[in-house]
């Protein structure tokens, strides 16, 4: 992710999406979706399968069109054209190479069908070759390439004609997960150096997570949230995206107070599954009865064999339980808790082990414990319906 001290020189353009239908029959993949991506920005399309994500990505490239909506770039329609003409180029998730051609030829192939003299082609394709770290491999076939060599050389083919542009669908998703990460990191190294936009389109979050600027979540056609990976993980807009963006506990509720407290207002919900209020900041007021979620991140929950201290004037959530289930990961535990109150509903926290572990994790199976967690770390969801 590219930080906004260190942008390159913006090359690319702004993409406008505005009021964008499509159906197909009786199914609409696409439900009145706008969108502004800005220039040289890294920008995601991020939901599962079928939210329309690869459908809005093909009318970008040109390769469908909407019933309704406009597609402009710097402000031009660019509906009327074919995709060869929108200075925008497409890397897929199949790769899409030659067989029969070396890495040279296969990055070299959109510039002679330009016809471009022989020097300036083989200076180009040098550059982009170096560029996605290929020098060792310019005279191999597809065949002798792993999957990463592989997808590099669909990138340099798909940069090599300086698209203002470049379409990214799932590119990361036939390899592994070790591969992923690295090519990530690559990815977005790649994307600071040419400065174009990029849109890039995946079901798995940690991804847009790692590497955008920006990450549009979408679900059966809509769009339900736009923002910067933080906000999209701290501050979900809807039920969905709570749930869809990493792990989480959630519970609806209905609000039963809400208070100044400096910048920030203090809501207690009542959650009839937990048996009891918790308390929670915002930093609207909430109306009294109105019926909302509440959620709260495994990993800000801190989970004790002992009773914790408690801190004067601080809005602390204490609940107590046992551990139905722990999952040792290595870098952390993950435990199950089943509370004692309530409809002894299960509570999922995560424990980063910071210390050596000479006898193991000190919370093991069946232990009772206390759970904990400030009004601060906790989060209100208002859109319940989507």
């Amino acid at each position: 992710m590219t930080q906004e001290g260190n942008r390159p020189k913006l090359n690319g353009v702004e993409v406008t999406i505005k009021n964008v239908s499509r159906t197909y029959g009786d199914f609409k993949a696409l439900d009145n979706v706008s969108i502004q991506i800005h220039k040289g920005e890294f920008f995601s399309l991020l939901g599962p399968s079928g939210c329309g994500k690869t459908t809005l990505l093909r009318i970008i490239a040109g390769f469908d069109s909407p019933d309704t909506g406009d597609v402009l770039f710097d402000g031009k329609d660019v509906l009327p054209l074919p995709p060869d003409k929108r200075q925008s180029n497409t890397v897929f998730q199949t790769y899409a190479l030659f067989p029969h051609l070396t890495v040279y030829d296969n990055i070299a192939f959109p510039l002679r069908l330009k016809k471009l003299d022989k020097a300036t082609i083989d200076k180009k394709v040098r550059e982009y070759i170096h560029l996605v770290q290929l020098d060792q491999h310019i005279d191999k076939k597809p065949s002798m390439l792993s999957g990463g060599q592989k997808q590099r050389v669909a990138i340099a083919r798909a940069l090599i004609n300086e698209p203002k542009v470049l379409l990214l669908d799932e590119p990361l998703s036939a390899l592994d997960a070790k591969l992923r990460q690295s090519l990530l990191i690559d990815l977005d190294n790649l994307h600071e150096q040419v400065g174009i936009t990029f849109i890039y389109v995946t079901h798995d979050q940690s991804e847009a997570l790692s590497v955008s600027d920006r990450i549009a979540v979408m679900n059966q056609g809509q769009v339900l949230q736009i923002g910067n990976p933080y906000e999209i993980y701290e501050a979900p807009a809807t039920r969905f995206v709570s749930k869809f963006i990493g792990e989480t506990n959630y519970f609806e509720g209905t609000i039963v107070s809400c208070e100044k407290q400096g910048d920030e207002y203090l809501c207690m919900v009542d959650i009839p599954e937990l048996g009891q209020q918790v308390s929670v900041t915002d930093y609207d007021p909430q109306p009294v009865g109105a019926h909302e979620a509440f959620t709260i991140r495994p990993e800000k929950i801190r989970i004790t064999s002992e009773a914790p201290a408690v801190h004067p004037g601080q809005s602390v959530n204490s609940f107590q339980g046992y551990v139905d289930e722990p999952v040792y990961s290595g870098f952390q535990s993950k435990f199950f808790v089943r509370l004692d109150a309530g409809e002894h509903p299960i509570f999922k926290i995560f424990k980063q082990h910071t210390t050596f572990l000479d006898d193991g994790p000190e919370i093991e199976w069946k232990d009772h414990v206390y759970i904990n967690w400030t009004a601060t770390d906790g989060y209100l969801i208002k859109d319940l319906k989507r």
